[in-house]
């Protein structure tokens, strides 16, 4: 047998993807490879900075680096549901560029799915939200956002500071 033969007979791996909530009943993943850390920190550990867009928190010490912290939802130009909590759940990821905390309602864990599972996102999508999918996954008649960790790293909010 050759080894084309032996790479042609191999099933394709599931990708793995962090799965948070992105806002009550919207689900979202990040590609797992993207994340570094996925952390819960009491919101007093974040340190505001004055005269920033409301879409940036502030900033954290996280085993001794600096991180800015992003609220996803505001980062994305979504409408942000007022909700006060004692503590952020925070994902951070690196891209190409300087990492990010990106804060999230809740954080779910990590789920893998089949490449062919990935489709188009619906149609009835916001136009605002389009430009960072990958793409979205039907799991249990709901639809999880896959969002392109790239395309957030280098929204308008982010590159004007």
């Amino acid at each position: 047998m050759s080894a084309l033969s032996l790479k042609k007979d191999r099933p394709v791996l599931a990708k793995s993807f962090l799965k948070f909530q992105l806002a009550p009943n919207v689900a979202a993943m990040l590609p797992a490879g993207s994340v570094q850390e996925a952390v819960v920190l009491p919101t007093r550990r974040v340190m505001a900075m004055p005269n920033m867009p409301a879409a940036l928190l502030g900033l954290i010490n996280r085993r001794g680096r600096v991180f800015w912290v992003a609220n996803l939802v505001r980062l994305l130009g979504l409408p942000v549901p007022d909700q006060h909590t004692q503590q952020y759940s925070l994902i951070i990821v690196q891209g190409r560029s300087t990492p990010i905390a990106l804060q999230v309602t809740s954080i779910d864990g990590i789920v893998s799915f089949p490449p062919e599972a990935v489709h188009p996102p619906p149609n009835n999508v916001s136009n605002i939200i389009v430009p960072y999918l990958e793409g979205c996954v039907t799991h249990n008649d709901a639809t999880i956002f896959i969002l392109d960790v790239e395309s957030l790293l280098q929204s308008s909010v982010l590159q004007t500071n």
